[in-house]
């Protein structure tokens, strides 16, 4: 028994065929996977965004009730290291910048190897004192100076860092074919922002049609509205974004075709999804991290080909989670499910469509609103004004490229704080949230109760909160379920005004 898990950042469900059939992206070779496999029609994110989420599908439990971006702590049980517990050997091949920074600890050493391809966004690689000299003169949102002295690197697209990442992994596999016992991760950074594609693949969507200014590829995580990018320039970037789906796609298939190739293919467990989805102007957004979780960030795809291609071009409709991978992979691979798991794994359904699945999906950012989902509505909890009382806890207090705890060292307190461990931890109090550096209001966005029918309302246009008072009585009952069974901080209940 193998596996392997692809998982691509900011990979939106309505770019993909086989959720949207009239999605305007060019996939063939997801298409043809999809095919061969079970795709989940239910799938929701679990903590957002990129770190957190990568936690839950390492750890099978929600993490942003506790804590927003932040480490492998000292008593989280990990994934591969519960495989290499039982024999297995356990790899990952990456260009997420974001396990090298402040706030991305512990994750790769989880893993009996890794292998990691710089220079994406931000990643402080290419090291010159003078400014690069393609740096725009004119743009639209955001330019990085050291993403331009980075991307100087790979006149090539196979040199470009996601490419290089899954032409690793099959390096990996061909050195490593015809074994079994093992685990495969090829996670690459695109198609998350900056949007660079090779203009081959921007061709295929109209070229730079619509921009008027000499570069567009970081948008500001702002409203439209409230920015100066203009209804061409916005055309452009949903092209750019198109582009890099249709690039990750052939790139993909090259992973799918060498596991053919080798022999590997048809015994072994294959699943492809993302952390989160993103906004190109929806609802008037760009971006994520500052809005609610609606369909746009939180519905995902979920496509799992089954060993010897169980359920293949089926569509499964139980309601699954990220932190069902865990104990997925563990079921396949004979191996215990640790305690703390809350994920349940997705075997049963490889045999039998109407297994149970979930009886709902929590999710959020830390510090915001939390959410909750029953597969047929979703209820979105604003927070009390004021957002108190509200902590992160942690052992090692960093967060997305900074430490926790700076401006309120009196405040912070030691104990024991986490029901299923015993580890000491710091309870902190919040004074700046994680994942919000673009607003001077980050609550502002999510600061209303929401509840929407997806079945009669799938836009999620028409909020029902306060209007259907049974409706919502019994969402409140579940996200109390749910916050329980997570076993949340108790403050979390005073912040969503709720009784305990």
């Amino acid at each position: 028994m193998r596996a392997v898990l692809v998982l691509m950042d900011t990979l939106r469900r309505d770019v993909l065929s086989c959720y949207n059939p009239e999605a305007p992206v060019q996939t063939p070779n997801i298409d043809a996977f999809c095919e061969d496999s079970c795709t989940f029609d239910q799938h929701w994110i679990g903590s957002a965004p990129c770190m957190p989420a990568r936690h839950d599908i390492l750890c099978g439990r929600p993490t942003f009730l506790e804590r927003a971006w932040g480490p492998i702590e000292p008593y989280d049980v990990t994934l591969p290291h519960c495989l290499r517990d039982a024999g297995w050997y356990t790899h990952i091949t990456t260009d997420h910048c974001h396990y090298m920074r402040t706030g991305g600890e512990g994750y790769l050493q989880q893993f009996n190897t890794w292998d990691y391809h710089r220079g994406q966004e931000g990643d402080p690689w290419v090291s010159q004192i003078d400014d690069p000299s393609n740096m725009p003169e004119t743009h639209y949102g955001r330019v990085r100076r050291q993403y331009q002295l980075n991307r100087q690197m790979w006149p090539n697209e196979e040199d470009m860092p996601s490419p290089k990442t899954f032409s690793s992994a099959c390096d990996w596999l061909t050195e490593n074919k015809g074994k079994d016992d093992f685990f495969l991760m090829v996670e690459a950074f695109d198609p998350h922002e900056p949007f660079d594609v090779p203009d081959k693949y921007m061709d295929l969507y109209g070229g730079s049609e619509g921009l008027d200014r000499d570069y567009f590829e970081i948008p500001a995580y702002k409203r439209v509205s409230e920015t100066d990018v203009d209804a061409g320039a916005l055309r452009y970037l949903r092209h750019r974004y198109q582009a890099l789906v249709t690039m990750c796609d052939h790139w993909f298939g090259r992973l799918v075709d060498h596991l053919k190739e080798l022999g590997m293919y048809e015994d072994t467990l294959i699943v492809l999804t993302t952390d989160h989805g993103y906004f190109l102007g929806e609802r008037d957004f760009l971006g994520k991290n500052y809005m609610p979780l609606y369909n746009e960030l939180a519905r995902l795809p979920l496509i799992v080909r089954f060993p010897g291609g169980e359920r293949a071009g089926e569509h499964a409709g139980q309601l699954t989670q990220n932190i069902d991978l865990m104990p997925t992979l563990l079921d396949y691979a004979g191996a215990p499910v640790p305690a703390g798991v809350l994920g349940r794994s997705l075997r049963p359904i490889a045999t039998d469509p109407d297994a149970p699945g979930r009886d709902y999906a929590l999710f959020g950012y830390h510090a915001m609103d939390v959410n909750v989902a029953d597969g047929r509505h979703v209820y979105m909890r604003a927070p009390v004004p004021g957002n108190k009382p509200c902590f992160e806890y942690a052992v090692i207090p960093t967060t997305i490229r900074r430490m926790l705890g700076c401006d309120c060292e009196d405040q912070i307190e030691w104990g024991r704080f986490i029901p299923r461990t015993d580890y000491p931890v710091m309870r902190i109090p919040v004074t700046k949230l994680a994942v919000v550096d673009q607003s001077d209001d980050p609550l502002r966005e999510v600061s209303t109760t929401r509840l929407f029918d997806l079945e009669a309302d799938p836009g999620e246009e028409r909020n029902l909160a306060g209007a259907d008072e049974g409706l919502e009585g019994r969402m409140v009952a579940l996200l109390d379920r749910a916050m329980r069974e997570c076993e949340a901080p108790a403050e979390q209940w005073e912040r969503l005004g709720l009784a305990r």
